[in-house]
């Protein structure tokens, strides 16, 4: 038996004794409703409520998109009396015929080609296209949101497509969703089953093309995931699909807080460890082709592993100040970025410098383990310079850094280094700083600080030799050519003008270099001093 209210009946009761009254789409589906319920139909009455109602429905409220989306929305209150006359799947008809006409992504008179290039348009545009109904949309209950798009595809819309729709309806229905922040929950058991049921549905209809989505959305989607507690299905999904995306994330789209309340880290290690696993399976697969590096699709993986690999980099200089983490978890991650992905390592030495800072009570052992992650070889001059001086560091990692960056002043004296600003160079191969070979340690490291001091000296010598030369060719060509019958005077050097100037200072020497006593020079001491031993 329908239940309707007393609206309902009143407007019954109008019309059956004939008072006017005004049908319109806020009391139309209240009305069609009502009628079945009481029985109004034509064989009772010629013209009764039933037809009256059906008409109106065929003739207005179902020809415009905002009237079947506003039928449909109110329908949702007079169930199942309105699935029983066929209320809400007419609705959703009419609201699907009218979304593929009006929509640019319908198969109707467009081809594949024409349909390729509509994605490529949407991945290249900032802001994603979104169709004046998609609005009208997000008033529907979950339900009837899913069966709409379902029979928008059955009439040929495009599923890549639905992407800004779905990041529409995501946007308004999770809102007010604390899921960006470590803290208990603010939300009923009611409110959260709801909103689980809205998330996983809107996960299963994502579509499956890549790039469709931003990764910044897909993140928003897996934090709203783990904060409710969907199905591991759905937080895989979404796992897998920032994964193929990676190359497009900023840091902040890996920063998933953790709602663990056992002490935990403070952002989900685990999930971002899974992500990168996900990137490198994907990587793997495109790699089985055959690409090479000079291609423009292989040198675009190799762009896109270089981003991933400076930002898993930051993402682990972030979360290196965390105490919680530890060190198993750290490495673990680390160990995951690929090597030809990391062109220097002073981003991966950053990461381990926060982390040793943030763990001081760390082992040798430990930090050995840590500090072994980063290639001394590919560190920067002015990470060397910093990491030489670093008391957190290992003393074997010190003089691994001492013994590159004094193989790089050598390539520097030998004239091998043309450019001198190379972040990294091409050394011989690593030796094995860690080998019990070197006794001691200590005296080793002291030994290798300065030779580097002395190569550094020599260094600044050979330059200022260059330049004391370079000076000497420029004045040499400004200089007129001498006279045949005169020769040339000597030209004094930098040498001889500073012995000059330091003669004028000397109180017993004279200017001119000879001393101030006595010319003759005495072959034979003094008589009476002769056996003195003074």
């Amino acid at each position: 038996m329908f239940l309707a209210g007393a609206e309902a009946f009143e407007l019954a009761a109008k019309f059956c004794y004939g008072i006017n009254f005004e049908i319109s789409t806020e009391n139309i589906a209240m009305l069609r409703c009502v009628a079945e319920s009481l029985e109004m139909t034509e064989d009772y009455a010629v013209g009764n409520l039933v037809s009256r109602t059906d008409a109106y429905l065929n003739e207005v409220a179902l020809k415009s998109l905002a009237g079947a989306v506003s039928v449909l929305h109110l329908s949702e209150n007079l169930l199942p009396m309105a699935e029983k006359v066929k209320l809400v799947s007419r609705c959703i008809d009419a609201i699907a015929f009218t979304a593929c006409k009006e929509s640019h992504f319908s198969v109707s008179g467009r081809s594949d080609s024409g349909n390729e290039v509509v994605i490529s348009s949407i991945v290249s545009q900032p802001k994603p296209i979104v169709d004046w109904w998609a609005e009208e949309l997000t008033v529907l209950r979950i339900d009837n949101f899913q069966r709409v798009l379902i029979a928008m595809m059955a009439r040929g819309f495009k599923q890549y497509a639905l992407g800004p729709v779905l990041m529409l309806y995501a946007q308004k229905s999770l809102r007010g969703l604390e899921a960006f922040g470590k803290g208990r929950k603010k939300i009923e058991a009611q409110q959260e089953h709801e909103k689980r049921v809205v998330l996983e549905t809107i996960v299963s209809l994502l579509p499956r093309e890549k790039n469709v989505l931003s990764v910044s959305f897909l993140s928003m989607l897996l934090r709203a995931a783990i904060y409710l507690e969907t199905t591991v299905a759905c937080r895989l999904d979404l796992e897998k699909r920032m994964g193929l995306q990676l190359g497009q994330a900023a840091l902040d789209d890996l920063l998933i807080p953790s709602y663990s309340f056992t002490g935990d880290t403070m952002f989900d290690v685990d999930t971002v460890q899974r992500i990168m696993m996900n990137y490198l399976d994907s990587e793997a697969e495109g790699n089985r082709f055959g690409y090479r590096a000079d291609d423009e699709f292989g040198a675009t993986l190799q762009c896109d592993m270089e981003r991933v690999g400076k930002l898993t980099e930051n993402y682990l200089a972030e979360i290196a100040s965390d105490r919680n983490l530890t060190v198993s978890k750290f490495i673990g991650l680390a160990e995951i970025i690929p090597e030809q992905s990391r062109v220097t390592e002073d981003g991966m030495y950053r990461a381990i410098d926060i982390y040793l800072k943030a763990h001081p009570a760390l082992s040798d052992m430990e930090r050995k383990k840590v500090c072994s992650l980063m290639d001394c070889q590919k560190l920067s001059r002015e990470a060397c310079a910093h990491a030489a001086q670093n008391d957190r560091l290992p003393v074997q990692t010190v003089v691994q850094v001492l013994y590159y960056e004094q193989q790089r002043l050598r390539d520097v004296m030998n004239g091998n280094l043309m450019g001198g600003d190379s972040p990294h160079l091409h050394l011989p191969p690593k030796v094995n700083i860690f080998s019990t070979d070197i006794h001691p340690v200590s005296d080793e490291l002291a030994s290798l600080r300065r030779e580097n001091e002395d190569l550094k000296i020599e260094l600044v010598k050979m330059k200022m030799k260059m330049k004391e030369i370079e000076r000497a060719t420029v004045s040499s060509s400004t200089v007129s050519t001498p006279s045949s019958d005169k020769p040339p005077l000597p030209r004094k050097s930098f040498i001889n003008s500073v012995s000059k100037k330091l003669g004028r200072i000397n109180p017993f020497v004279r200017a001119d270099g000879f001393p101030l006593s006595n010319t003759k020079a005495r072959t034979k001491p003094n008589k009476d001093r002769r056996h003195s031993i003074s």
